[in-house]
């Protein structure tokens, strides 16, 4: 139990999180391979300053990092745990992605699922152990009256576990999902989402990325729990990192990917460039891409002067394949993008240009490209290619924007906004984004640049901890 702390020593700062900032691969002669990433909980932990007594504690995620940790091999500031693979994976894929996430982004197709079952039970218990020992970790870790930020459905117990091991540490937790409103979270069962509430209600100070999704939460305290308590809600809108994408999107790789894409894209039979409709998405089931292809089919359909004049370059880089459900859906995107383009294609017009394989460099290159960004999620916790497609666009892209992504509250009045369920709807806004005069587009496309560059990454990770110390 981590109140064997010495007083005064250990981190003052500490984040929480499944992934971690780096991760280990084993190579042909046993040597361990690290690589880092990146994104705002990286940038805000170094604009702390190195001085700051910060740990990161995150989750050992494949073989070479178990064995990372097995050969005590390791990054200062970074403490990995290794969760038994079992236990991790019923945690990980069970229930944060299989159940919470469903729950929050409201995915069940409800004749069928869910079924909490005797296995549910099972994996339930594996997903307490695994904030258990995340819990106790940072207990173990944390200096007298430190500031602990949890991240995000997979650690929703870790607050009020810790919160229990060390009732002096400042708690705060923040959510990249949704909320669920109380009538699709009463799903759970009485007791799990009992627990939920408890778990995240162990913080002082809960975040969320719009105020939406802060009041469905509160929504759920009053309907199951005591209300709030003396726990504090703030919201704050992820933005994302200007300069580095700027200077990110210019660099030789991408210009390279430019050049390639535009072969794919190709031109108009009078000669004049091609229009270009982009999205970038994972294969994740609420990013919505199989309508936003049939919404495509529709625009070909309804408006044929579009035909061998426009292309949807559409990314959809694989997401938890490990899943069944995912592996059909990601199976359902490739069939619509060929029948789409086997009814329409020309032999010198590909309607669907379709890349499955990620490539961030391929990604930043069809951003600059975009006349149209199509962001169409069923439901989305904020949705950053929304704001970086609008600030990297070389021509200023028009951007048609789904009313359930976070991104619409700060980006709504500038987009062409859709209900993701409505194909014909979608269609008739991708044809208003085609037709919207240039003028209109640039100057829409500055003002969402603007709104998405508002809170980025490092300001987003600072305003959280200063108000999580603040009290």
């Amino acid at each position: 139990m981590a109140s064997t702390q010495a007083a005064g020593q250990g981190a003052r700062v500490l984040v929480a999180s499944n992934r971690g900032p780096v991760s280990y691969d084993v190579r042909e002669d046993g040597s361990l391979h690290a690589r880092r990433g990146g994104g705002g909980l990286v940038s805000g932990l170094s604009a702390i300053g190195s001085d700051a007594d910060a740990l990161w504690v995150c989750s050992a995620l494949s073989d070479g990092d178990r064995e990372a940790v097995r050969r005590g091999v390791g990054e200062s500031g970074v403490r990995m745990l290794d969760i038994a693979a079992d236990v991790h994976a019923d945690a990980y894929n069970g229930i944060a992605n299989s159940v919470l996430w469903f729950v929050h982004h409201m995915l069940y197709q409800t004749p069928l699922e869910p079924v909490f079952d005797a296995e549910f039970r099972r994996q339930w218990a594996s997903y307490e152990a695994y904030n258990r020992a995340f819990a106790e970790a940072l207990a173990h870790e944390a200096a007298d009256g430190a500031s602990v930020v949890v991240q995000d459905y997979h650690l929703t117990l870790v607050p009020g576990m810790l919160r229990d091991l060390r009732p002096d540490l400042r708690i705060g937790h923040f959510s990249h999902t949704p909320w669920a409103p109380p009538e699709y979270f009463r799903m759970l069962p009485d007791d799990i989402a009992a627990q939920v509430l408890r778990g995240m209600l162990g913080a002082d100070r809960l975040g969320f990325l719009t105020r939406r999704w802060a009041d469905a939460f509160t929504a759920c305290c009053e309907a199951f729990a005591d209300g709030l308590g003396n726990t504090r809600i703030g919201v704050h809108g992820l933005g994302v990192d200007a300069d580095f994408l700027r200077t990110r999107a210019h660099e030789a790789d991408v210009e390279e990917r430019i050049a390639g894409l535009r072969d794919e894209i190709g031109t108009a039979p009078d000669g004049t460039p091609r229009r270009t409709i982009v999205r970038v998405d994972r294969t994740e089931l609420s990013k919505n891409i199989v309508r936003g292809l049939l919404a495509y089919r529709q625009l070909l359909a309804d408006h044929p002067e579009w035909r061998e004049r426009v292309v949807h370059v559409a990314f959809a880089y694989p997401s938890r394949q490990d899943l069944a459900v995912y592996r059909e859906y990601t199976a359902e995107v490739q069939r619509v993008a060929d029948e789409i383009n086997s009814a329409f294609g020309t032999p010198g017009w590909t309607p669907v240009v379709l890349h499955v394989k990620d490539d961030f460099a391929r990604s930043l290159a069809a951003y600059r490209l975009a006349d149209v960004a199509l962001v169409n999620p069923i439901r989305d916790g904020m949705n950053l290619v929304a704001k970086e497609i609008p600030l990297l666009s070389d021509g200023g892209c028009a951007l048609v924007l789904s009313r359930e992504a976070g991104a619409y509250e700060e980006l709504g009045e500038d987009a062409v906004v859709v209900n993701p369920y409505d194909v014909v709807g979608t269609a008739g806004a991708l044809h208003e984004a085609l037709t919207m005069p240039v003028g209109e587009r640039a100057e829409r496309a500055k003002r969402l640049s603007a709104a998405a560059t508002a809170l980025p990454p490092t300001r987003w990770f600072l305003d959280q901890l200063n108000a999580l110390r603040d009290g």
